[in-house]
Parts: structure tokens; C-alpha cells; sequence
């Protein structure tokens, strides 16, 4: 059971941490980030950082590993926002 639960996490995660790779791709090409929320990117960007301490805190890896790379993902939208506006 153990097994299955580490499957559905890291599922879980992937596919949420994946759904950023669009949003990200699009603000470097165009470099624009017109229709991104400055104000809910650096909230997001909060709480990820927050969820990444708790899932080392707790040892997941899939939340560890998940929030790491979706922190990195939107964090680059979040600078690319201040940017280029």
C-alpha cells in the first residue's frame, strides 16, 4: 500500500508541477507576461517555498521534489513578470 501511495504522490506531482512548463515557455518566447498576476505569483510563490520546507521537513520526496521544481518554474515566470511587465 506504501508503494502505491509513493505512485499516486509522485503522479500527483508531476502532472501539477508540469502544468507551469506552458506558462513558462510562453513568458520566455514572447517575452511577456501581460496577462500574469503580479499579485498571485508572489503569493504562489510564497506558499510553494513554504510547502517545499514542509515536505523536507516531513522527508516526502514527492512533495520535496515536486515543490523544488515547481518553485523554480514559478519563480521564473514571477522574475519574468518584474521584467518585461
Amino acid at each position: 500500500m506504501q508503494a502505491l501511495t509513493e505512485i499516486i504522490g509522485f503522479a500527483a506531482a508531476g502532472l501539477t508541477t508540469c502544468a507551469f512548463v506552458p506558462q513558462a515557455w510562453l513568458t520566455w518566447k514572447s517575452r511577456s507576461a501581460h496577462g500574469v498576476s503580479l499579485g498571485m505569483y508572489s503569493v504562489f510563490v510564497t506558499g510553494v517555498a513554504l510547502w517545499l520546507a514542509y515536505g523536507l521537513l516531513i522527508g516526502s520526496w514527492p512533495v520535496t521534489v515536486a515543490n523544488a521544481v515547481t518553485l523554480t518554474l514559478a519563480s521564473f515566470i514571477l522574475a519574468m513578470k518584474l521584467r518585461f511587465g
